[in-house]
């Protein structure tokens, strides 16, 4: 099995030599099963870290969720006693209110109380003014003086009452 070499510079080749560079060069069906058997234990490999992943990912998804629903309820917690300091302070209000509406009655019993003593010492003056009229005029001075006396009692009255509702003494 030699090789002859002509005098173009072309090489020929046997029938023997041609099938053991066909052998080697193109691959067996050993060597195909090989490579697909190779391949198939790559895509099994991929498929499981794909499917762990997939495990891994929905783990993360539970925890985010339980991260999220804590968060929730602890927000509404936090937004349930806001509402509960709300009410306090409602009821403060209305507390106040109330006490508003006291110190409006007070004061209208204040007025009330005023109108009286306006009246009372319309009804003393208008006594006074009728003993006068009435035939006192020639003890001019003792009547002045009762004038007075009613006068001075009556400020003295309503600095009294003024200084009681005020609560100065």
């Amino acid at each position: 099995m030699e090789e002859r070499r002509e005098d173009n510079n072309e090489v020929s080749l046997d029938k023997k030599t041609i099938d053991v560079l066909v052998a080697n060069i193109i691959p067996t069906s050993k060597y195909f099963e090989a490579r697909f058997d190779h391949l198939q234990s790559q895509i099994d490999i991929i498929w499981k870290d794909v499917n762990d992943v997939k495990s891994e990912l929905k783990e993360f998804e539970k925890r985010v969720d339980s991260r999220f629903t804590e968060l929730k309820s602890d927000m509404d917690k936090r937004f349930e006693q806001v509402d509960k300091r709300f009410e306090e302070v409602n009821k403060r209000f209305e507390q106040v209110d109330k006490r508003f509406e006291q110190i409006d009655k007070r004061f209208e019993q204040i007025d009330k109380r005023f109108e009286q003593i306006e009246l009372k010492f319309d009804k003393l003056i208008e006594r006074i003014d009728t003993k006068i009229d009435a035939g006192m005029r020639e003890n001019r001075n003792f009547t002045l003086k009762l004038f007075t006396f009613a006068m001075t009692f009556s400020a003295i009255s309503i600095i009294a009452l003024i200084g009681r509702v005020l609560r100065l003494f």
